[in-house]
């Protein structure tokens, strides 16, 4: 592992040095397509090796071992010119019309990611350290499985590009919640860099004694609109031993919600819906009238009930804003009550996705098919001591044991509450209720109450000027 960190920590140095990357995004952008080929690559040599009749999608003279596997190969402004004006067009024009789904991978990665790097050298320097790790060896893809995940995280500070991260304490606690099983369909339908899909895999691996078994994590579905993050999502799957990666490239909320038959309805939803966000391209014109809204969350919501099976399950977090006001958002958190159960909302402090986003966030859980009766409102606090989550001290998975604890022996207390449906429908169907065991630590003032405080503060000011004055 530290040998595997160690390399990792040579080639962001090369990287450093060259002048076409600037900042953490482009950095990340760069080294995971280069990345993600030498895996890929490494898996056709497997596949190869395992099944006689297997072809691999690439065309031979552009396989990683014709052109980068060598130390002393194509090195320079050669290098540079080969994979600029050769190596990337041939691979976002590969041949998909057979249906071939690995073909489809590679097309789409590259057609949505670039080469940034000017110097030919540093391009070769980069291509030998990656050459010394074997990712048919289960220790080297293991263990860097793991620096994968720092990378990921690291995305955290690279600019809008945290969006695509949620902490792995927050996705590994809805998974194990859900507890999905083999034989079912499992989705996120905003799947960033793929922590929930990696979660899941791992969940059914744990269960699988078979060949057959193992063609079950195929199950495990992404839909992911950004090409940076598909690349990611990708490489974190074949990462986790998932051999063609189920991730499908493009905006899901760009088609109308008619078109989503009982065919692609799934057991299981886990998800971290962009949110803050407004819909590009009038998606919003895909949804029925009543809930049209440029919420990306609220339509997400509205997308996970329809894409639910009967008796699916879904764990998905969403922002304040959601669980309040009125409109569109209550119509949506009116049909979520009626069509589903939404028996627990984890309430979280608001610095868990910090830095890039600082709103508070909850975690909701609901089963399709029978209404609401009641919501149980957990409110996680932070760790003893601590003021608030940083980059440097996370959310972690121990913090959510007591909620485990509580889970299923349910019982009110100082951070548990329960409120009935009626209570909700009085409330016209307001979610967002503060534990009403706890005083409100701070207030949220409005413009006018700010003024009116203003106003007061002047008035004080003025008072005080006007007693020395007659003084002096």
């Amino acid at each position: 592992m530290s040998n595997l960190s160690s390399l990792y920590k040579s080639i962001e140095k090369i990287m450093w040095t060259d002048t076409g990357l600037n900042g953490d995004a482009q950095r990340i952008e760069q080294f995971a397509w280069m990345l993600f080929f030498k895996i890929f690559s490494d898996k056709d040599q497997e596949l190869e090796l395992m099944d006689e009749a297997y072809q691999s999608p690439i065309p031979a003279e552009y396989r990683w071992d014709a052109w980068a596997a060598n130390d002393e190969g194509m090195t320079g402004d050669d290098l540079l010119e080969f994979i600029d004006r050769d190596l990337f067009p041939t691979l976002r024009g590969l041949d998909v019309s057979t249906g071939n789904r690995r073909a489809l991978i590679v097309r789409e990665v590259f057609a949505g990611n670039n080469n940034y790097m000017k110097s030919g050298g540093n391009l070769r320097k980069v291509l030998n350290k990656l050459n010394e790790i074997d990712f048919n060896r289960a220790k080297d893809r293991h263990a860097f499985g793991d620096i994968y995940e720092s990378i990921l995280k690291g995305l955290q500070s690279a600019g809008k590009s945290g969006e695509f991260y949620t902490p792995r304490a927050v996705t590994q606690f809805i998974c194990d919640t859900l507890a999905p099983k083999l034989g079912e369909t499992i989705l996120d339908p905003a799947c960033g860099t793929g922590g929930f899909l990696t979660a899941a895999v791992e969940t059914l691996k744990a269960q699988a004694t078979s060949v057959a078994d193992q063609q079950e994590l195929q199950k495990v579905q992404g839909w992911e609109y950004k090409p940076l993050p598909f690349l990611l999502a990708t490489t974190n799957l074949i990462l986790h031993d998932v051999e063609v990666p189920n991730i499908k490239f493009g905006d899901v909320l760009g088609r109308p919600l008619t078109d989503y038959k009982q065919k692609d309805r799934v057991d299981v939803v886990l998800a971290n819906p962009p949110f803050g966000g407004v819909v590009a391209n009038g998606n919003e014109k895909n949804f029925p009238d009543n809930f049209r809204t440029k919420e990306s969350a609220d339509l997400f919501l509205v997308l996970i009930m329809r894409l639910l099976k009967e008796g699916g399950r879904a764990g998905m977090v969403l922002p304040d804003g959601s669980l309040t006001g009125e409109g569109v958002k209550q119509r949506v958190r009116k049909k979520l009550l009626e069509d589903c159960n939404l028996h627990t909302i984890v309430r979280l402090p608001n610095s868990v996705f910090q830095p890039y986003a600082t709103v508070a966030t909850n975690l909701l859980f609901f089963t399709k098919g029978a209404p609401t009766k009641e919501i149980w409102y957990y409110q996680h606090r932070l760790p003893e001591g601590q003021k608030s989550y940083s980059k440097t001290k996370t959310i972690r998975r121990d913090e959510f044991q007591p909620i485990e604890d509580w889970w299923n022996n349910r019982e009110e207390s100082e951070i548990a509450w329960r409120v009935p449906i009626q209570t909700i429908i009085d409330r016209g169907y307001d979610l967002d209720i503060k534990n009403p065991h706890q005083a409100e630590e701070t207030h949220e003032y409005t413009s006018a109450e700010l003024l009116e405080l203003l106003g007061q503060s002047f008035a004080k000011s003025k008072a005080l000027l006007d007693t020395i004055k007659s003084a002096l």
